[in-house]
C-alpha cells in the first residue's frame, strides 16, 4: 500500500524554506505593531516591545545555529522499514 501524495499546498517548495520564514514572520510582527500602535496606549506597547524583543532574541539565536551548524546527516537503518 503506498501513501497519498498529500495536498500540494503541504509539499516542500520555494517558499518551505528559513529565509521564507523569517519574512513572513516580520510581516506579521509588522502588521501586529501596526494595529497595536493605533489601538493600545504606550504602556501596553512597552511590554509588546519586549516579547518582541525576546522573539528576536531567539530568531538570531536560531539564524547563527543554523549558519555555523551543519544539519545532521541522514541514517539509514539496515532493518527493514514495515
Amino acid at each position: 500500500m503506498e501513501a497519498s501524495p498529500g495536498h500540494r499546498l503541504f509539499q516542500p517548495g520555494p517558499l518551505n524554506t528559513y529565509t521564507a520564514y523569517s519574512i513572513g514572520s516580520f510581516l506579521a510582527w509588522a502588521i501586529i505593531w501596526a494595529i497595536l500602535a493605533i489601538t493600545e496606549p504606550p504602556k501596553i506597547l512597552g511590554y509588546i516591545f519586549a516579547i518582541f524583543f525576546g522573539w528576536v532574541i531567539g530568531w538570531g539565536s536560531a539564524s547563527i545555529g543554523r549558519a555555523l551548524y551543519p544539519p545532521p546527516t541522514k541514517r539509514y537503518s539496515w532493518w527493514p522499514v514495515p
